[in-house]
């Protein structure tokens, strides 16, 4: 199976060079473009103060991220990385969310998510709308996703929200028409059994005894030939 991680993340800033910070990530799996339902999530704090201008878009505050596990913290990198794997990892403006992940993981010592498991879903839009509005925003509301469980951006509604959005650009609402494997077999089975019993050959006459002697006075005195059924005892 073919196993991909959908990761999104919000942060203090766009910036971790100029001192800005991860403080949630989430990342959901799916396999042959379908979630699995298994998932990671971690707030984390960041040690540092919440700029009035990121608590606005994704509502955390200082005061609440304090206390939550540093991304150092096993917890958080260790089980990130085990979730993660080596499946190729989807994001939307894949640049900004590698940037901060790998900012992160160069400050515990941990080996860069190089820039080729990344697959960014923004620039599969542009390709496929290009010169349109493709936020994360503009493709839901495009591919009809709704968007009514998101107050504030969140990692986690976010990250379930680009699953969407991603499986519509890699086919979408066709892929959901395609037939398991599983599905196929199912259809064999029910068009290739019987529950009525084997079928006697041959079937016996569905005409009377008088309908067939009529059909015989025809074929020998209109038609002029042979009964070909009688050849068969029929």
């Amino acid at each position: 199976m073919a196993r991909e991680i959908v990761l999104d993340t919000e942060t203090t800033g766009f910036d971790p060079l100029t001192g800005d910070r991860l403080v949630e990530i989430a990342c959901l799996e799916i396999e042959d473009f379908i979630p699995t339902g298994r998932h990671f999530h971690r707030y984390i704090d960041p040690c540092r103060d919440m700029p009035a201008e990121a608590e606005k878009v994704h509502g955390l505050s200082a005061a609440f991220l304090r206390g939550k596990p540093r991304f150092e913290h096993a917890e958080v990198v260790d089980e990130f990385l085990d979730f993660v794997g080596d499946a190729p990892i989807v994001a939307h403006n894949a640049g900004f969310d590698r940037n901060f992940v790998n900012y992160e993981l160069q400050l515990c010592s941990r080996d860069h998510l190089h820039e080729h498991r990344w697959v960014d879903t923004l620039a599969l839009a542009k390709q496929r709308f290009p010169g349109m509005h493709n936020s994360l925003d503009a493709l839901c509301k495009r591919f009809k996703i709704s968007l009514s469980e998101r107050e504030k951006h969140g990692a986690l509604i976010d990250a379930k929200l680009l699953a969407a959005v991603y499986l519509e650009l890699k086919g979408g609402r066709e892929r959901r028409l395609e037939l398991t494997s599983a599905a196929v077999a199912t259809m064999v089975h029910a068009a290739t059994s019987n529950s009525y019993g084997q079928r006697p050959r041959p079937l016996a006459p569905r005409s009377t005894d008088a309908e067939r002697e009529v059909h015989a006075s025809f074929i020998r005195d209109v038609v002029k030939s042979d009964d070909l059924w009688k050849r068969f005892g029929i």
